[in-house]
């Protein structure tokens, strides 16, 4: 890989992206014990996961050129995951998409899959 971090954040986490995922991110809480390491920009953090999930890349394999460990990445891809960010994200650009026409509903399918199944005669 080469090129700057800022290529990497600005191809894999374009602005129009990040207008609607920054919103969406969870704050963090600061330690209460204060000190430590400054946390990571978001941004940064963000791009170098959409690396790792669009690759296919083994978190640990992650480039340096991002600016973040593969710890880091890993820990706050679980947060965020915990978090519901991935959904809230899918969510907020369907409704983009959908409020420019830019989708087509008519051709959208629900995978049963994906629902619960009901136990019993119920």
């Amino acid at each position: 890989m080469t090129g700057t971090l800022d290529q990497f954040t600005a191809r894999l986490a374009p602005d129009r992206l990040w207008d609607i995922t920054a919103p969406l991110i969870p704050a963090h809480t600061k330690r209460a014990q204060g000190g430590g390491i400054a946390r990571l920009d978001d941004r940064h953090v963000f791009a170098a996961i959409v690396y790792v999930l669009t690759t296919g890349c083994a978190w640990r394999h992650l480039p340096p050129t991002f600016g973040v460990s593969h710890q880091t990445a890993h820990r706050r891809f679980t947060e965020w995951s915990e978090a519901g960010l991935w959904a809230k994200l899918h969510r907020a650009i369907l409704d983009q998409l959908g409020a420019a026409g830019a989708v087509d509903w008519s051709r959208a399918i629900i995978d049963g899959a994906s629902l619960r199944a009901k136990k019993g005669d119920h």
